[in-house]
């Protein structure tokens, strides 16, 4: 373990922001935290002095078998933000300080967010995963290449179309592949493509994705390898023909040229965190419109390479928690050990009905009002069988009486809380967590257990999620939903697990609906199929899948001088 990037926070001078936090910090050569992991040097491939790219042929499944993954997840999300990337970092950080090896292995940001609202995803404070600007930027390419096999997709789609000589004779109706973007722009939502003569190709109605949302993205993160890849990428469902026969990625044959230009996209990259300790960043899918967890072969490096492994699932347990368990580990056979679930107070009072502008105000009442929010959140824990202990993120707002709260409401309920200063003492500040942790699962009897068996019809599993995991009375399928469950049997596709596209500010589908609902329908109004990816999307409530920029974008505060250095990020 190297601790030399930055021993202690308290040490540090008080700054003011993520990114001058991290420009302090002295990087770690790539191939020393490789040396951590026992990896040769000529076995990576370095981009730069401080990233590099991991080969496949390192992953051992006997060794993954033998490793202890953690989940990081979430209270329902609030504009306050909970900090669960920050956590996962300075969780291991705190791991690797009491002795054990451990690896965070992450998503990587899409530029969507960063240049939007939320920005930046690298952590934060003394807990960050490291060089931040250049993964929250362009990275290794990883994001370019994902986005160029799925665009060149749609553009052998729109080629066949105008073909004569090699047409698939597909009904341009049928299409249901959209380009992608990484970017957060609501005017790609809805085109129309082919205009300007019969030389520009078919006249058609189509739109953009944001690239997180690709299921080339999806693709990537739930693949074994190389040959699974490809076969993955064949079998995307594309549409109808005019006599009425699917069509897939394979009949064009697409799926060796998109593989082709994802070979070096699928191999894991290797970064560090604040502490110098090994991160794995690899995959960027949303939770609320995709699977919202890193690849199943990031995460089997991790494990292969190390005794603890920390990573993160996007939004709440009954998004990314969700489909952590029941679509990528039931998929990819991995058995989690523990889930630590992020609250803060300022997220409790907001579901407790406090003003946003009030969160940082003590306000006892609100924090016991917002419980049953994180209550519901840990009764999601029990259905999958895995030990759980609630991390409180703390703020400097915080007081004793609102921490005390929190602890007794969660030591009734059979769990504990852990305060953890990860933001302003790193690893130091979770090291009570990471002992928690640890105890919970060497004294577990308890085995991992998916929520729902893939076997099952469409509508059980699709129920099973709202009613067990939302809490819903009911849910209700458009005429739209009816017909696209019809086709999903008619390709043969029942026996895919669920993939919801549902608001992350709500356990129900509709934002407004805060802290723990009841009594409430959940509305289906169309299932989409990623056959390739190997799931099913029932899409929910006013659901996109290209977000808007918001009025004041966090672009505007982006600069750089002239000697390259970026401030803004955050």
């Amino acid at each position: 373990m190297n601790l030399t990037t930055a021993s202690s926070a308290s040490d540090q001078p008080k700054l003011n922001s993520d990114i001058e936090i991290a420009r302090q910090c002295k990087l770690t050569p790539i191939v020393e935290i490789a040396e951590q992991l026992k990896i040769r040097a000529d076995q990576i491939e370095q981009y730069g002095q401080y990233k590099a790219k991991l080969p496949l042929s390192l992953i051992d499944k006997a060794k993954v078998d033998q490793c202890n993954l953690i989940l990081v997840s979430a209270i329902s999300p609030t504009p306050a933000g909970e900090g669960k990337t920050t956590m996962s970092v300075g969780l291991t950080q705190g791991l690797n300080r009491i002795g054990k090896q451990t690896t965070v292995v992450l998503r990587e940001p899409s530029l969507g967010p960063v240049f939007g609202i939320k920005g930046g995803a690298t952590g934060g404070g003394w807990s960050q995963v490291l060089p931040m600007e250049d993964i929250n930027l362009h990275f290794t390419g990883d994001f370019s290449a994902i986005e160029k096999a799925h665009n060149l997709l749609a553009a052998l789609i729109d080629n066949n179309l105008q073909s004569k000589k090699h047409s698939l004779n597909i009904d341009p109706r049928t299409v249901v592949w959209k380009r992608v973007f990484d970017m957060n722009d609501r005017a790609l939502r809805d085109i129309v493509v082919g205009l300007g003569g019969t030389g520009n190709g078919v006249p058609r109605e189509t739109g953009f994705d944001i690239t997180a949302a690709s299921e080339i993205m999806a693709i990537l993160c739930l693949s074994d390898d190389l040959v699974d890849l490809k076969k993955r990428l064949g079998n995307i469902f594309i549409g109808f023909t005019r006599s009425r026969q699917a069509v897939y990625a394979r009949d064009l044959k697409a799926n060796g040229a998109m593989a082709a230009l994802l070979k070096d996209a699928i191999k894991p990259n290797l970064v560090q965190t604040i502490e110098g300790t090994p991160a794995i960043i690899h995959g960027g899918p949303f939770a609320n419109i995709a699977q919202g967890t890193n690849t199943v072969i990031a995460t089997r490096m991790g494990m292969t390479l190390s005794d603890y492994v920390v990573t993160e699932a996007g939004f709440g347990s009954d998004l990314g928690a969700e489909k952590f368990f029941d679509i990528k580990c039931a998929g990819a056979g991995l058995a989690p050990k523990a889930i630590v679930l992020v609250a803060t107070i300022r997220a409790l009072k907001y579901h407790g009905g406090a003003d946003l502008k009030e969160l940082t105000t003590p306000n006892p009442e609100a924090v016991r009002k917002g419980l049953c929010n994180l209550e519901k959140h840990l009764e999601n824990t029990k259905l999958y069988q895995v030990e759980a202990v609630v991390a409180i993120n703390q703020f400097t707002s915080d007081t004793d009486e609102e921490i005390a709260i929190v602890k007794e409401h969660c030591e009734k309920l059979g769990f504990q809380a852990v305060v953890a200063n990860i933001w302003g003492e790193g690893g130091a500040g979770a090291v009570e967590l990471a002992n928690s942790v640890v105890q919970r699962i060497e004294s577990s009897e308890k085995s991992f257990e998916p929520l729902y068996d893939w076997a099952l019809p469409v509508k059980d599993k699709i129920n099973m999620i709202c009613q067990k995991v939302y809490g819903a009375a009911d849910v209700e399928y458009s005429s739209k939903a009816k017909k696209n469950l019809r086709t999903i049997k008619k390709l043969g596709l029942e026996g895919l697990p669920i993939c919801m596209a549902k608001t992350q500010k709500s356990l129900s589908d509709d934002p407004k609906k805060i802290g723990r609902p009841a009594d409430f329908e959940v509305t289906v109004r169309e299932i989409e199929i990623a056959a390739g990816a190997g799931f099913l999307i029932p899409i929910t409530g006013d659901m996109m899948r290209m977000p808007g920029l918001p009025a004041t974008p966090a672009s505007e505060h982006i600069d750089i001088d002239e000697n390259g250095e970026i401030t803004g990020l955050f």
